[in-house]
């Protein structure tokens, strides 16, 4: 099948390309020429889909098909039709080892990309095909195998309505003298480890440098332990702002996204902190030896352009991955993104140093959290 698979943290969003000779075969979507070969599917499968989407799959999958999706149909003829799929990069490595890709592009996170990359499943970029200088990208240089696409983030928020005086900084997460009350906070150690170095004076450049010691590790769980008894511990995106709506915690860690939505679209005085928020960065890679290596890389170009990436903040605040885009992004929408020049000392997520120690410290937390 002629697809564009497409990932999303945490799960998978998938766009098909077909051959418009199919379109008799394949009533419910549009079709595509991308390939001489044509083959038709069934349609959109969504197989799975987690509550956690970071409204990605939702107002981000919305977004993306005005920014990227339709008008990249408009200006090539190809369409897309989408598909989600799951957070199971062994279907793309089972797909590689057996020869038989069928997924061109994948919006994967930039640890899935380096992950992948150092297993041999993905094509190594050839930015002359991209057609844009590497680095001109958010940790362009960081990645061998990814275009980065865009950027979201975990922000510290609190509803205005329940608290005049809030909080400033992640430092007041920790205050529980200042702001007695249950916190939120999503269940894992990845962003709470470096909320807690931050908060216990680790300045942010230099937050990976202490967590890879063995004292750092020690020193991050110690600062949680001031917090662990007034945690609410959340796994779902859309469960953060709901905790602040009804209450029940005086702030909360939270997708920058799911709290621009509540204020936007139910009316919510929730304010974001953007001291320390943790940038979230995804990129668009390319599964190793797909037969349309050639289409997907005309498709990245486009999506990856300046204006894509402005056009696409349009309707979600995520921040662009090609650099160049935040001097056309509307200076009303650039105050909501992560990247916007006000909001300083946030810290760029390091996904090689989860890739090398997510599982070690993925268990140690699941330990801590049970005593």
């Amino acid at each position: 099948m002629d697809r564009l698979w497409t990932y999303r943290f945490p799960y998978w969003v998938a766009y098909e390309w077909r051959a418009d000779n199919e379109e008799e075969n394949c009533r419910q979507f549009c079709c595509s020429r991308l390939s001489s070969r044509c083959a038709c599917a069934s349609g959109t499968r969504r197989r799975w889909r987690s509550a956690d989407d970071r409204l990605r799959g939702g107002a981000y999958q919305a977004a993306q098909r005005k920014a990227f999706f339709e008008p990249f149909a408009k200006a090539t003829g190809f369409k897309i039709t989408e598909d989600e799929y799951n957070y199971d990069s062994a279907k793309i490595r089972s797909m590689v080892e057996t020869k038989t890709v069928s997924w061109d592009v994948v919006d994967v996170s930039a640890g899935m990309a380096i992950q992948l990359c150092s297993q041999g499943v993905l094509e190594t970029i050839d930015w002359k095909k991209v057609g844009i200088d590497r680095a001109k990208f958010m940790t362009g240089d960081k990645l061998d195998c990814g275009v980065p696409s865009q950027a979201s983030a975990t922000v510290l928020a609190y509803d205005k309505d329940k608290l005049e005086n809030g909080p400033k900084s992640i430092d007041d997460l920790f205050d529980v003298k200042k702001f007695p009350g249950k916190r939120g906070l999503w269940k894992g150690p990845g962003g709470n480890l470096e909320w807690a170095l931050i908060a216990d004076g680790v300045p942010i450049k230099d937050v990976y440098k202490v967590l890879r010691t063995p004292e750092g590790i020690d020193r991050a769980f110690k600062k949680l332990d001031t917090i662990k008894q007034d945690v609410i511990w959340w796994v779902s995106g859309a469960q953060a702002p709901q905790l602040l709506a009804d209450g029940q915690v005086v702030m909360t860690g939270a997708y920058n996204g799911r709290i621009y939505n509540a204020v936007k679209n139910s009316g919510k005085h929730f304010d974001i902190i953007w001291n320390a928020a943790l940038l979230n960065v995804s990129a668009w890679v390319i599964p190793k030896d797909g037969p349309r290596r050639d289409d997907a890389y005309k498709f990245i170009a486009f999506a990856a352009s300046a204006q894509a990436q402005a056009d696409v903040t349009r309707y979600i605040p995520y921040a662009p991955g090609n650099k160049d885009a935040i001097a056309l992004v509307d200076p009303a929408i650039l105050l909501n993104l992560p990247t916007a020049p006000d909001h300083m000392g946030t810290l760029e997520i390091d996904f090689a140093f989860w890739v090398e120690n997510g599982d070690d410290l993925r268990q140690r937390f699941t330990a801590w959290l049970a005593k």
